[in-house]
């Protein structure tokens, strides 16, 4: 079924009442168990050749944590679990084994031992708040619980390698801060330049140039329409009067119009960002030059609740590091793992993926869209793919798709690939379609935080990778499947809830400043 047929074949009305299957967050309380440890729960991962002019020899990594963060929700907001370690893995030769990790480890401590105190005649007690008045700088005497960290470099097993702390070239020492979440415009009145003092310069171990970190609350850059798409998808999910063309017929009658309006995340949440810059030299190692890498984040095997908790100690830890979550491209977890194996996902390794295999090779999510599709659309046929094993899907989340980003051992598993050698493309160039959009430096080729991620799942996981990609122009067959095998997989699948990296920052962490709590009028 061709896309003009459909077009011509289905009904706005119908479309509302058929919905679509959940396809939500990016992994925003993505499995059962993440939802009873937010402060490890990863929602996103990015990994771009920096497009920060003069800084094209370097490699970004962005993972976020703890979702949906309200602005206003103190008065603890969002600190990082200090008995957790956060870690970005880097795959260097292909075999889904880390070569690297870059491992976080947060402290949390107050000042003096007890915060700021005030005397309440003749009584000295504690405030109830983490500041006593505007802060404008790290150590802040308004300030009275602070955030540090470590960065620690993992040569080898993440376990058992090697391990080297990663210097601060700032303070010649090995510990970084982390700013103050954005309470608001009174406590914190300029963030911007407040923030801009937590970005460090970096010594990496073994690496001959220096590199940057930044750890600290983002405005969150994922866009999504997230109740409407868990309500059933109370929307009509393909492009409507906004796509290109539409203006003279070329949209879907009754499709949804690209508008921030429709986001419920950009604008409106934010969330933690650990943003590290490395030089592509210090990735490569012996490979091809394209790398594989993922985020987890890990607590200790027991956890005892302590009855008489206190600040240092609300529980007691203990153990071998056990791994909470995992995240690499995104919607993985919430598009293609199923129901009972999500959190088993989120515990395994790359090299375990073979056991999940099936969910790739044979997914259920097209299956769900024809069950609510099919009427509505006037087909008579199946319109999911039937190319099965899904070889599209297996390039796509499994191996990287030849001739751009497989490494040069493929083993099969899910993580990221990144073509190091293929040059950024400056932001205001960049398509939110990345490669699909005729822009090799994006989504899958790795991902940039301009990215229309959910756009372009949608697409993929119907079938877009069976008609021709434009590759630096040309259409071109990508040899995994057939049209014919594919029967809208030309369509433009879409949430409505549009991101362009245009919106966002030309320079490292790129992700926006916070949304302040309150502001001052």
């Amino acid at each position: 079924m061709t896309r003009s047929n459909l077009v011509a074949a289905a009904s706005a009305a119908a479309l509302c009442a058929a919905g679509l299957s959940p396809a939500a967050a990016s992994s925003h309380r993505e499995a059962p168990g993440a939802t009873e440890q937010p402060k490890v729960d990863g929602t996103d991962f990015y990994m771009f050749r920096s497009y920060e002019p003069g800084r094209e020899n370097y490699v970004t990594f962005i993972a976020n944590y703890q979702p949906l963060q309200d602005p206003y929700g103190g008065p603890n907001y969002f600190t990082m679990d200090q008995d957790a370690i956060y870690e970005i893995h880097i795959d260097s030769d292909g075999d889904a084994v880390e070569d690297l990790t870059f491992q976080f480890d947060f402290d949390n401590d107050l000042a003096g031992g007890d915060g700021i105190t005030l005397d309440i005649n003749g009584v000295t007690l504690p405030i109830a708040l983490r500041a006593a008045g505007p802060v404008t700088a790290p150590g802040d005497a308004d300030l009275g619980e602070t955030e540090s960290y470590t960065l620690t470099l993992v040569t080898g097993d993440r376990r058992t390698g090697t391990r080297d702390p990663v210097g601060n070239l700032s303070s010649g020492g090995t510990t970084f801060m982390k700013p103050l979440d954005n309470i608001g415009e009174k406590t914190i009145p300029d963030y911007a330049a407040y923030a801009d003092q937590f970005i460090y310069d970096i010594d990496i171990p073994n690496c001959a140039a220096p590199g940057r970190v930044f750890a600290g609350q983002r405005a969150e850059a994922f866009a999504v329409n997230l109740g409407e798409v868990f309500d059933l998808v109370n929307l009509v999910p393909i492009e409507g009067d906004s796509a290109p063309g539409a203006g003279d017929g070329g949209g879907f009658p009754g499709g949804i119009t690209q508008d921030r309006a429709n986001d419920d995340l950009v604008g409106e949440a934010n969330v933690t960002s650990l943003a590290i810059e490395v030089p592509i030299n210090c990735l490569i190692g012996v490979g091809n030059g394209v790398i594989g890498a993922w985020t987890t984040a890990s607590l200790p095997q027991a956890e005892i609740e302590d009855p008489s908790p206190t600040y240092e100690q609300p529980s007691l830890f203990g153990g071998a590091y056990v791994q909470q979550s995992r995240l690499s491209a995104p919607l993985v977890n919430e598009l293609v793992i199923g129901l009972p194996f999500k959190d088993l996902f989120n515990a395994a390794e790359p090299t375990q993926d073979a056991a999940l295999a099936d969910f790739v090779t044979n997914p259920t999510l097209p299956a769900i869209l024809d069950l609510l599709f099919r009427d509505a659309v006037g087909a008579t046929d199946n319109i999911a793919p039937s190319n099965f094993p899904r070889n599209d899907l297996v390039a796509a989340f499994l191996t990287g798709i030849e001739t751009l980003n497989q490494q040069a051992t493929v083993t099969a598993s899910e993580m990221m690939r990144l073509n190091t050698g293929i040059d950024p493309t400056p932001r205001d160039m960049q398509s939110t379609f990345g490669v699909a959009g005729d822009d090799l430096a994006g989504f899958p080729n790795g991902r940039r935080p301009g990215d229309d991620t959910v756009d372009i799942a949608l697409r993929v996981v119907m079938g877009a990778l069976c008609y021709d990609v434009p590759i630096n122009g040309t259409p071109t067959d990508l040899g995994l499947c057939d049209e014919s095998d594919a029967p809208v997989g030309n369509v433009p699948f879409t949430d409505g809830a549009p991101i362009s990296a245009a919106e966002l920052q030309n320079e490292f962490p790129y992700l926006n400043n916070p949304i302040p709590g309150s502001i001052v009028e």
